[in-house]
C-alpha cells in the first residue's frame, strides 16, 4: 500500500523526479504496476533495479525486516535512498548504515511524514511562538478501535523484525516528539495486548521525561491503542503555563491520498471547521477558548521536494529526516521495549 498510496504520487508532483522502474514479484488482477504504470520498466527483482545506472534514486517500501539489507544493497550501488518507516529494527543496524551511507557518499533520508501533518504544525507554531507558554505536558495520540488483528506485516511481524504497534505507529509518535523537543532523558514503557489474543503487543503507553535542560520538567506521553470506541479520537493534548491546545482526529492526508487526491488539487491537506483544535488561554485568572483552525498544509510532498533538493546540492546537512534522527527514535523504541520488559525507567 505505501508505494500506491504514498510515494508513487509523491514522486508524481516532485518535479525533479520521475519514476523509472518498480520491483513487483508478483502481481495480481487488482494489484498490477504495469497496468497502472504502463510507461514505467516493471522488474520481479531488487538486484535488476540496482544494477540499473539509469536510476539515481531508490525508495525502499517494503516490509521492514527488509529495510537494512536493501538499503544497503542500493548504497553500495551507488543510489541514494529513501526508505519507509519503520527505518530499520535496531538502532545498531541504522548507525551501520549511516556508515555506509557516508562511505559510498550518497544520501539517506527516512520517511517520517507525520512531520508535515498539519495539526502538528499547527502545534509547531504555537510553540514557537510561546502561546502555551512553558510546556508541561504533551499527549500525542494514535487511537483506533480496531478489534482484528491486521494481517499484514503489522500484524504478522513480531517486534524483533520491526513489526507490531511500537515500530509502526509508535515510530510516528516518538519522532514527533524528538522533533518538538529532542531526546528525554528518562523512558518509561508500557505494552499491552488489548485485543487479548495470542499474538505480540498491540497497544503502548511511553512516558518520555525531559529533567534537565530548555524543556527540564516536561513530561511527553505516547500512546497507541487499538480498543478505543470512540466518536472523535483524541490527537493531542498540550498543557503549558499559559494555556493548552487540545486536537482531534487524525490528519487528512492519508484518507485524501487514499481516495486518489494530491498534493496541489484543491482541498488537499486542509480538514472540515469542525475538525478544529480548541486553545485555552489564561486571560488574567481566566481561561478563555478559542476554535484553532490549522495553519496552511505543507503537504507530505514537502519531504521529497526537500530529499530532491538535498540531493541535487549534494548536502546531506539539508536531507529532511536525516537517519541519524531515525536512529535516535530507535533508541527511544529500544528503551520502551525494555522498560517494559523490566518494569523499571530507562535512562538513556
Amino acid at each position: 500500500m505505501a508505494a500506491k498510496v504514498f510515494h508513487i504520487p509523491l514522486i508524481a508532483v516532485t518535479p525533479s523526479m520521475k519514476l523509472h522502474t518498480i520491483v513487483q514479484r508478483t502481481p495480481t488482477a487488482s494489484n498490477s504496476a504495469s497496468k497502472d504504470h504502463p510507461g514505467v520498466k516493471i522488474v520481479p527483482s531488487v538486484d535488476e533495479l540496482f544494477a540499473d545506472p539509469e536510476i539515481n534514486i531508490v525508495i525502499v517500501t517494503s516490509t521492514p525486516e527488509t529495510h537494512f539489507s536493501f538499503t544497503k544493497a542500493a548504497l553500495e550501488a551507488g543510489k541514494h535512498v529513501l526508505v519507509e518507516k519503520p527505518f530499520v529494527p535496531t538502532a545498531a543496524e541504522a548507525q551501520r548504515l549511516i556508515e555506509v551511507s557516508q562511505q559510498t557518499k550518497k544520501l539517506l533520508c527516512v520517511y517520517q511524514n507525520r512531520r508535515w501533518d498539519t495539526d502538528f504544525l499547527t502545534f509547531r507554531k504555537l510553540q514557537r511562538e510561546g502561546t502555551l507558554g512553558r510546556l508541561v505536558e504533551f499527549e500525542t495520540h494514535f487511537d483506533r478501535h480496531r478489534l482484528d488483528r491486521p494481517e499484514t506485516w503489522k500484524g504478522t511481524l513480531g517486534m524483533d523484525q520491526a513489526g507490531g504497534v511500537v515500530y509502526d505507529l509508535g515510530t510516528h509518535l516518538i519522532d514527533q516528539v524528538v522533533v518538538a523537543f529532542g531526546m528525554p532523558q528518562e523512558v518509561t514503557g508500557v505494552l499491552a495486548n488489548q485485543r487479548g489474543d495470542e499474538g505480540e503487543p498491540d497497544s503502548m503507553t511511553a512516558l518520555l521525561r525531559y529533567t534537565q535542560g530548555k524543556e527540564k520538567g516536561l513530561l511527553a506521553t505516547v500512546k497507541a491503542a487499538v480498543i478505543s470506541p470512540e466518536t472523535a479520537q483524541l490527537r493531542y493534548w498540550v498543557r503549558g503555563t499559559k494555556g493548552s491546545f487540545k486536537k482531534y482526529h487524525l490528519d487528512v492526508q492519508e484518507d485524501q491520498l487514499k481516495a486518489g487526491m494530491k498534493p496541489g488539487d484543491e482541498g488537499y491537506g486542509i480538514e472540515s471547521n469542525d475538525m478544529s483544535g480548541r486553545l485555552v488561554v489564561m486571560e488574567g485568572d481566566t481561561p478563555k477558548e478559542s476554535i484553532w483552525t490549522n495553519v496552511e498544509p505543507e503537504s507530505y510532498a514537502a519531504l521529497y521536494q526537500q530529499f530532491a533538493k538535498a540531493i541535487d546540492q549534494g548536502a546531506s546537512e539539508a536531507v529532511p529526516v536525516k537517519a541519524s534522527e531515525a536512529r535516535d527514535v530507535l533508541r527511544i523504541i529500544e528503551a520502551v521495549r525494555e522498560s517494559a520488559r523490566s518494569k523499571k525507567t530507562i535512562v538513556l
